[in-house]
């Protein structure tokens, strides 16, 4: 396929499948349930970092994770005490477990009281071209409380060569106008063009199918080759192409 076609064709399935039809089926109905920016914020992020494996799944755990908040996940995590962390107690989700979630529990208090919440964090690093330099740096200050070493490998780092897939996502969510009431547009002083494809087996898959890059494994390096390709297409806005590329694998089994 020629490149202008191509883009034609990515550009097409990108309007097609970002759109609230598919919020039934995907993670990002659990912030839609909510309208407080701060909550929309905090369950998006522990929803994303728990998305992976089969998405059912995901919502349920999501949805698990929400009760355990009082269905109010701002006020729960600005207030809890080590006392309600004790709710997290036999919560698990593929490997992310009830110490997993008790800590990042503990360390979203210590963002949003001590820190100013997640938005400022992120918004520091609005003049870099990537934001992978601030996912390096967020994991930093999320693990900067004592903690079980084995709970950070639910924070990626792209600066030790992972794709980031999940914080990737989480970023795009709350980054990406919300003009399809898909993305929520939270966060206006980053830009939809600083942000990277949520890379993972579906839009690898589409991608090397496409022709967008060769590369075998879902890596950083990976996410590198793929970013300057939709960049290309699209410097305003790349990451919508994630629609199309998981939409072809999920949707079309392209």
């Amino acid at each position: 396929m020629k490149k202008a076609d191509l883009k034609v064709f990515l550009d097409e399935k990108a309007q097609l499948y970002e759109h609230p039809n598919f919020l039934d089926t995907d993670p990002i109905q659990i912030p839609h349930r909510f309208s407080k920016k701060e909550d929309i914020e905090i369950i998006g992020f522990l929803t994303a970092t728990i998305a992976w494996g089969n998405r059912v799944s995901i919502i349920n755990s999501a949805t698990k994770i929400v009760a355990l908040m009082d269905q109010a996940p701002f006020d729960f995590i600005c207030q809890h005490t080590l006392k309600d962390r004790k709710r997290c107690d036999g919560f698990v989700h593929r490997t992310f477990n009830g110490e997993d979630l008790s800590f990042f529990f503990q360390a979203l208090q210590f963002i949003y009281t001590k820190k100013g919440g997640l938005e400022p964090f992120f918004s520091a690093y609005h003049k870099d071209f990537y934001l992978y330099r601030a996912i390096h740096d967020f994991k930093t200050l999320f693990f900067s409380l004592p903690h079980n070493k084995r709970t950070e490998k639910h924070v990626a780092d792209p600066l030790k060569n992972s794709a980031a897939k999940r914080i990737n996502m989480f970023l795009r969510w709350m980054v990406r106008p919300s003009n399809q009431g898909v993305d929520f547009g939270l966060w206006p002083k980053l830009k939809p063009a600083q942000l990277s494809c949520p890379l993972d087996v579906h839009t690898g898959n589409v991608a090397r199918a496409l022709g967008l890059f060769t590369r075998k494994q879902n890596d950083h390096k990976a996410l590198l080759l793929l970013d300057e390709v939709l960049r290309k297409m699209d410097p305003i806005d790349p990451v919508k192409y994630d629609f199309a590329l998981f939409g072809l694998g999920v949707h079309e089994h392209f």
